[in-house]
């Protein structure tokens, strides 16, 4: 065994006594189950004359070992695993958590300064993050917060429900303004309320759930109000589409009123546009009520601006910003 602790290989070919070598480092994601890893990555980890792992808790570990590979658990420095790459060798490392920079810095490093013939140098992702996948990192960020927090761990449904308010107001701004960073960041945002609101329910006594539960509810309702994807229905105009839908809700929720389900505490305009819309869907004739008042007026209104295909909440919103900056103009 030479200083760097790798054994030379036997009968070694003198032709390839001086060849660099070859040094792949394979990454993977935490956020794929372990064990999952792509056919190159296998080629590669059975190929290798050594398999070098620094974090003996990889998750990634056993399942090599029950695989038929024998990993050594060390951290080689830059120098000792370039030696060890002489004669021909490949030696995989298997990367932690945090991409092994201080090797990389240091290979990156001997490679400038031209003293040494470097090995083949191969970076090999071994498992990919699937899409959605960072969602599973703010799951394990929010359980953490719950339970370390002092203010988190004490929030409760009704306490945070001001939040979910203010943040979709927030998340309407940034669509009405067109800002894509705003829109990002607003969006993770109201992303959190969900997740926060998820983690709480796990607690309940009486009836928990979790944002999986929250999940696979959307993703069966989906499913179930798109018979066009995933069915035998068609359409092929939005209209279609939209019929769909009202068609199969009305089956789920059994409802006795098309304004069952309807939130009286939304604001008015939209609550009036809402109201007017669901009347217009069903096909009823419902003369609006009469009366003296602003109320009245705004009330007829909103039913026309959602007859015309306007929102009459973004139209007002619209015309208040050009108030407000009409405000600045003369303020200076």
């Amino acid at each position: 065994m030479n200083a760097t602790g790798f054994e030379p290989a036997p009968d070694q070919d003198p032709d390839t006594a001086s060849a660099p070598g070859r040094i792949v480092l394979l990454t993977t994601s935490h956020r794929v189950a372990p064990g999952l890893l792509s056919w190159p990555a296998w080629q590669a980890l059975h190929a290798a004359d050594r398999v070098l792992c620094a974090d003996g808790a990889h998750p990634q570990l056993p399942y090599l070992r029950e695989a038929g590979i024998e990993v050594d658990e060390m951290s080689p420095t830059a120098e000792e695993l370039v030696g060890a790459c002489e004669g021909g060798h490949t030696v995989v490392v298997v990367a932690t958590g945090e991409g092994e920079p201080a090797l990389t810095d240091g290979l990156a490093r001997l490679a400038g300064s031209g003293r040494i013939q470097m090995p083949e140098l191969e970076l090999l992702p071994a498992s990919y993050d699937l899409p959605g996948a960072r969602l599973l990192d703010l799951v394990q960020v929010m359980d953490r917060i719950r339970a370390e927090c002092p203010w988190s761990s004490q929030q409760t449904h009704e306490g945070l429900a001001k939040y979910g308010i203010e943040e979709a107001y927030e998340l309407v701004e940034a669509i009405e303004e067109g800002d894509r960073d705003e829109l990002r960041e607003e969006l993770g945002d109201v992303l959190l309320q969900v997740v926060f609101h998820s983690r709480i329910a796990e607690e309940d006594p009486d009836a928990p759930f979790s944002v999986d539960d929250v999940a696979g509810g959307i993703v069966a309702k989906l499913i179930h109000r798109h018979p066009h994807v995933f069915g035998d229905e068609t359409a092929s105009t939005p209209e279609e589409v939209k019929a769909h839908w009202l068609r199969t809700k009305a089956i789920e929720k059994q409802r006795s009123s098309v304004t069952d389900g309807i939130p009286l505490g939304q604001p008015g305009l939209a609550l009036a546009a809402k109201l007017a819309s669901r009347v217009r869907m069903a096909g009823l004739e419902v003369p609006l009520p009469q009366g003296e008042g602003i109320g009245y007026e705004l009330l007829a209104l909103a039913a026309r601006a959602e007859a015309e295909g306007a929102d009459p909440e973004a139209a007002l919103r619209a015309a208040a910003r050009a108030y407000r900056d009409a405000i600045r103009d003369v303020e200076g």
